[in-house]
């Protein structure tokens, strides 16, 4: 049977979403949880590589085990499994077997959290990016409308993306502010190594004034890597939501499968 988990972890610990051979990742720890619970080595693949410290809410990934135990089942044996890492199983389903995770999705959502005062954070420390300067929200909405649409983000991606194209469509990118956290909601079918990070420390740069909001505009334009202000920490980063066609997302005739 193929399944699909929704899933929320703390990246804080780990190495990112992706298996290592040293281990360490968050594949990693669902692999293991996985084989503790029914004895079979099974790998999820996940609708997005998170890097190291990034968090996640709506994570989704699939797996394929033969024991075939009912999703109630799978998310409470996993759940018990993991602890007490910082990973929960939030929603198990089961999946047509041609859902694939990755694949099959059509958007993906991120959040991006900054913390503008003067006091350090207590709680939040590792769900936020302290910044103690006073940003201009308003300045930062500005400058986020040019990056929505299709463009060439090669300014905002990582050296080290392996992605094909540095061509991409940004569905939104909204900015809002409540309190002293101002919050950067991204979404687009995918996107490139590091870009949410890197928009979200060029919007941070234009809320300091250390940018004009058309200087994003010429810096994204410009594709060239080096014209991108510092990229944001890992730490501030989440990932949120993951949208599918609902044809994908049929149960199948379990007692025809079985």
């Amino acid at each position: 049977m193929r399944y699909r988990l929704t899933i929320e972890y703390d990246g804080t610990p780990y190495v990112g979403w992706q298996s290592q051979r040293e281990g360490g990742a968050v594949q990693d720890a669902l692999n293991m949880a996985v084989r503790e619970f029914c004895g079979e080595t099974a790998n999820l693949f996940g609708a997005g590589r998170t890097d190291t410290g990034v968090h996640a809410r709506g994570q989704v990934a699939h797996l394929d085990l033969e024991s075939a135990p009912t999703p109630d089942k799978l998310m409470g044996g996993l759940n018990y499994h993991l602890k007490p890492q910082p990973v929960a199983i939030i929603a198990a389903a089961y999946a047509s077997d041609d859902f694939d995770a990755r694949f099959s999705a059509i958007q993906r959502h991120y959040e991006y959290r900054i913390l503008s005062r003067r006091a350090v954070p207590a709680l939040d420390r590792q769900r936020v990016w302290f910044v103690p300067q006073k940003l201009d929200l308003s300045a930062m909405q500005a400058a986020s409308a040019h990056f929505v649409g299709k463009h060439d983000f090669t300014t905002f991606r990582s050296v080290h993306c392996q992605a094909k194209s540095p061509v991409k469509t940004l569905a939104s990118l909204s900015i809002t502010k409540a309190g002293d956290e101002f919050r950067i909601s991204a979404a687009a079918p995918s996107f490139l190594h590091n870009q949410v990070r890197s928009l979200a420390g060029g919007l941070k740069h234009v809320g300091e004034g250390k940018w004009m909001p058309d200087d994003a505009r010429a810096a994204l334009v410009a594709c060239d890597r080096a014209q991108c202000p510092p990229v944001a920490p890992a730490c501030g980063l989440t990932f949120m939501q993951v949208d599918y066609p609902e044809d994908s997302l049929a149960a199948p005739d379990v007692n025809q499968a079985k």
